[in-house]
């Protein structure tokens, strides 16, 4: 086995589905702070949550797209 392989073997087995995991929760996140806004539409403080909510699921689905882009630009640097 070349580290090639085991490479190719840590990012499927491991690394792609831990980030499909973590944009699945940024998702989830953004998602409930939209149902928590339209929930408590009359109420601020119900707002404020839910625009907390939307915001951080903002910040997530970010950080997970900006790791998957450097994770494919490391790989594709040094293990092509």
């Amino acid at each position: 086995m070349t580290i090639d392989d085991f490479i190719d073997k840590l990012t499927d087995v491991l690394v792609n589905p831990l980030i499909a995991l973590m944009f699945a929760v940024a998702a989830i996140v953004f998602l409930w702070g939209v149902f928590e806004m339209i929930k408590g539409a009359s109420d601020p403080t119900a707002r404020d949550t839910g625009r907390k909510h939307i915001m951080w699921g903002i910040v997530g689905l970010a950080i997970m797209s900006s790791v998957y882009a450097i994770l494919n630009i490391l790989l594709n640097t040094f293990f092509n």
